[in-house]
């Protein structure tokens, strides 16, 4: 387990950028954290990570959105907020994406623990007001950096 602290947006992204360039196909990145937490901050440092040029928006609404990049690696990010149930997710056919061979990136997935793979990474952001409103603490499982 990693364990980071990030003093602003720009440094949370950083991080999703970074731990990006280490994933491949067929990983799946878990986001969790309270709403307005860094969690869309982190996933547009992500896809930047992976040489995607679009902007990134949170999919909310639509659950999924597919963003390719340019080498080929499809970049799948869900956020599952408003799911009512985990079942809801068999309706876009997950387990395509979730055991497929792009990369997953999904916000909220605590909601759909149950369906998410073993080795998931697992990114958790904090928020600790009393250390300053844009302090982040991000803990890092499944992951090493390599050395």
């Amino acid at each position: 387990m990693l364990t980071y602290e990030s003093m602003s947006s720009e440094e949370t992204e950083n991080l999703g950028k970074k731990i990006a360039s280490f994933v491949k196909a067929g990983d799946n990145v878990c986001l969790s954290g309270d709403l307005g937490c860094g969690k869309t901050i982190f996933a547009k440092g992500f896809a930047k990570g992976l040489g995607i040029s679009e902007t990134i928006t949170s999919p909310t609404f639509i659950l999924m959105n597919v963003y390719e990049q340019e080498t080929g690696l499809t970049l799948y990010h869900f956020d599952v907020y408003r799911l009512n149930s985990p079942d809801e997710i068999y309706d876009v056919g997950y387990e395509d994406y979730f055991y497929g061979q792009g990369v997953c990136l999904i916000e909220w997935a605590e909601l759909i623990e149950s369906l998410i793979p073993k080795n998931a990474i697992w990114v958790c952001i904090e928020k600790r007001p009393e250390k300053g409103q844009d302090y982040r603490l991000i803990t890092v499982k499944n992951f090493e950096l390599p050395s």
